[in-house]
């Protein structure tokens, strides 16, 4: 990805279609060896993004799902303690063995467990790896407190192995919903991009490009509707995952075009909460499709 021209045609390669900012903090991102924090509501694409970059670049994608209750250890690295007993018990019966060289057997990489962080510090033949750390603000400030560490140095520490450093940093990309804000120690060791709901071209290029068998007017109808939710009073507002969700859907159906009753049908692909579901019944789907029919060019 030599320029932010190719960043957006190597990622629409992979069927991400992103705008110029986002490409130009991928660049930047890429070119600076910086991780990048994506923040934004569920469903915009920062997840599918690491993926596309992925892809494009050839590189593995190691994921990391934050979630509460994570601690450095499980993101690490943990030992495979049944395996360990059973060695033990083996040395018991054959007569037992050195102590000393019991424990260097035991804790040796023959029973490490990689979790996605240590995976992210080895070498690669085809390059460092894109490490994914997904949904950062489920986790708790002891959690990004050590990843200050993690991501500064580009190493993990084993107590009973030494310090693990990677050859290559990888690239690294943090995402958040922002259900709570991040320590701002984090943030300045990122380049940092808020990604926004697409406007109206964009999210038909992007489903276009994701679900290229679905008829031009019907994208153009179900962009329009997701357009129009999302300006009113919903709990939680459609992303573009549920664009795409709801178009793959109405094909499953044979839906040729919107109607309030193939809406009222099929809620349940673009609102995720009774609420809002409860709130488009009826009259209030078809006030939408009857807005939009008026605001369509002649």
């Amino acid at each position: 990805m030599k320029s932010i021209d190719a960043v957006q045609a190597d990622l629409a390669a992979q069927g991400y279609v992103c705008g110029r900012a986002l490409a130009i903090v991928v660049f930047l991102s890429l070119r600076l060896g910086r991780p990048l924090f994506l923040e934004g509501e569920a469903g915009t694409g920062k997840t599918e993004i690491a993926k596309a970059i992925a892809a494009a670049l050839g590189r593995r994608l190691i994921r990391l799902q934050c979630y509460e209750g994570l601690d450095a250890a499980s993101a690490v690295y943990e030992w495979n303690f049944a395996a360990q007993m059973v060695a033990i018990r083996s040395a018991e019966a054959a007569g037992g063995a050195e102590a000393g060289a019991l424990r260097r057997e035991l804790f040796s990489d023959e029973y490490l467990i990689e979790r996605p962080l240590l995976q992210a510090m080895r070498p690669d033949p085809a390059g460092a790896p894109v490490l994914l750390i997904d949904e950062i603000d489920r986790t708790d400030e002891p959690f990004e407190a050590f990843l200050l560490e993690a991501l500064s140095d580009f190493q993990v520490t084993i107590p009973e192995l030494g310090t693990i450093r990677a050859p290559e940093p990888p690239i690294v990309i943090l995402t958040s919903n922002r259900t709570r804000e991040v320590h701002d120690a984090l943030k300045r060791r990122c380049l940092y991009h808020w990604v926004d709901y697409p406007d109206l071209a964009r999210e038909l290029a992007i489903l276009k490009a994701r679900v290229p068998e679905a008829a031009e007017s019907l994208s153009r109808a179900v962009v329009g509707f997701v357009q129009a939710l999302r300006t009113e009073d919903l709990f939680k507002r459609p992303g573009v995952a549920e664009t795409i969700d709801w178009a793959k859907c109405l094909l499953a159906l044979d839906v040729l075009e919107l109607s309030p009753e193939v809406i009222a049908d099929t809620l349940g692909a673009i609102l995720k909460y009774q609420d809002d579901i409860q709130r488009l019944q009826g009259s209030e789907a078809k006030r939408i499709l009857d807005q939009l029919a008026a605001e369509a060019p002649v």
